[in-house]
């Protein structure tokens, strides 16, 4: 490893709590020495859980944390040159800013003089001069903000550690202090590693970001090449928005989704299936007559810089970003130029679980029986008058060694709100709308996550049942 361009590097982390759930899974990062650095994804995607591993508040169960080339996994958190702004500013009540901010200084024996030098240098950095004898009370949100990141800097850390330190705050001071925290970032030349659900706060600071779902990177980018290079439907649907179809390739470089055939960029051989990405912003309104495909408008929304138009071509919908108004009820054509359209092979959703057999050699789930047989499942098998089974050439079957899966697509399975109704119930943990459905993660109390396609609109963190009907799962022996 060059040590002059990896700071930190993450081999093969894993995080598993005592319960059995997996927050972190074979994750795996190179950070460079002065970078900024963004963890980005929805609640419970295992960002902040990497940021504490990192911090040493908490353990990997499995992997490697190197500094400058040095395993660090098993080091205190007060042994490591990397300090960590929250949410939550944690400063202290009954002291001043002055001495909120010398804390960690007086902690380390630094010297008075030295001390009062770099206490006023931070104070200059997060444009508090001045404030050194006020009253935390009195401060702003922003400003306890500034004093909460003084208070880390002042150390000198390799390494600021930042985990939604601007959730606390309202819009406009947010996007304020994410301009200066980038400026910071300039400033001092350290590495900054950031924890955020929000999106545009990723592309407004980072040079590199992480973006993450269900404990797992999903992909390493800068924010030009997550925005427009999106390597599976979850990234395209999280960062911005975007128009996002099921579709197969037609010809050389020839695409159908949403209903029409559009010309496109990326060479994907013919009749394979794929999901086409369109952002709002470059859908084109034609006339009826001129575009590649037609629909209805049944939505316009002023949003000040252009319009947010939805448009009905037959069972898909199209969101526009437009600077042209339009009106409900009108028809209209779209198309959208080759080089806009970003064409990635589709996903297999195929969901499996393994299933256990019963004393009766029939199948069961979640400590249900299913009205499914063994000698359905193994061709040509049979069973006996006492209850045994027998192979096609009649050597007995040891029932107890078998293991025997199941396949059911995502469109096969239904959802219901009447969680004792279902096989398998759970929650809602990732949606993403594919223009005439929604596919849906749902993470089951028996930690098994299924995918599942559905019209109708359900929320996150819905708790639902899984309707699975057996005669549409492909039951098989796994080998």
């Amino acid at each position: 490893m060059n040590q002059s361009t990896n700071i930190i590097e993450l081999k093969h982390i894993v995080k598993k709590f005592e319960d059995g759930f997996v927050a972190v899974e074979d994750f795996n990062l190179e950070v460079k020495r002065g970078e900024f650095v963004t963890f980005l994804g929805p609640s419970g995607c295992g960002k902040t859980t990497t940021l504490r591993m990192i911090a040493g508040f908490d353990n990997p169960s499995e992997g490697q944390i190197l500094l400058n080339g040095k395993s660090i996994t098993e080091l205190p958190p007060n042994k490591r040159p990397i300090n960590t702004v929250f949410q939550r500013y944690a400063l202290f009540p009954h002291m001043n800013i002055f001495d909120n901010i010398a804390f960690g200084l007086k902690q380390k024996k630094t010297s008075g003089n030295q001390i009062v030098k770099k206490v006023k240098k931070v104070l200059e950095l997060v444009d508090l001069e001045g404030f050194e004898n006020r009253k935390v009370s009195t401060l702003s949100g922003g400003q306890q903000q500034r004093v909460a990141i003084a208070r880390a800097v002042v150390n000198e850390p390799e390494i600021l550690l930042l985990d939604e330190p601007l959730g606390a705050l309202d819009l406009k001071m947010r996007k304020e202090m994410q301009l200066e925290l980038k400026q910071m970032h300039r400033e001092l030349g350290i590495t900054f590693i950031y924890v955020t659900h929000d999106q545009e706060e990723a592309l407004t600071m980072s040079d590199k970001i992480v973006v993450m779902s269900e404990g797992k990177i999903q992909q390493i980018g800068t924010p030009e090449d997550i925005y427009n290079e999106p390597k599976n439907a979850f990234v395209a649907d999280f960062i911005g928005e975007s128009n996002i179809f099921n579709g197969i390739m037609t010809g050389k470089l020839k695409a159908r989704f949403c209903g029409g055939e559009f010309a496109c960029v990326d060479d994907v051989e013919e009749g394979t299936h794929i999901t086409a990405v369109v952002r709002p912003e470059d859908v084109l309104i034609t006339r009826p007559e001129d575009g590649t495909v037609r629909g209805i408008v049944n939505s316009v929304i002023f949003k000040g810089m252009h319009y947010e138009i939805t448009v009905d071509s037959g069972k898909y919908e199209m969101v526009i970003r437009s600077v042209d108004p339009v009106n409900v009820g009108d028809w209209v054509g779209m198309c959208v130029e080759p080089d806009d359209i970003h064409i990635m092979i589709a996903e297999d959703h195929t969901n499996s679980f393994v299933v256990g057999v019963t004393k009766n050699n029939t199948l069961e789930y979640n400590e249900t029986e299913l009205d499914v047989s063994l000698t359905s499942i193994i061709r040509g098998s049979r069973e006996t008058e006492d209850g045994g089974l027998l192979d096609a050439n009649g050597v007995e079957i040891d029932v107890k060694k078998l293991r025997i899966r199941g396949e059911i697509q995502p469109q096969d399975i239904r959802l219901t709100d009447v969680q004792e109704d279902g096989l398998v119930q759970g929650y809602i943990s990732n949606l993403i709308y594919k223009g005439d459905h929604y596919s849906y993660v749902i993470r089951t109390d028996i930690g098994q996550d299924f995918v599942v396609d559905d019209e109708y609109l359900w929320n996150m963190e819905d708790q639902v049942g899984l309707i699975i009907p057996t005669e549409k799962v492909n039951f098989s022996v796994k080998r």
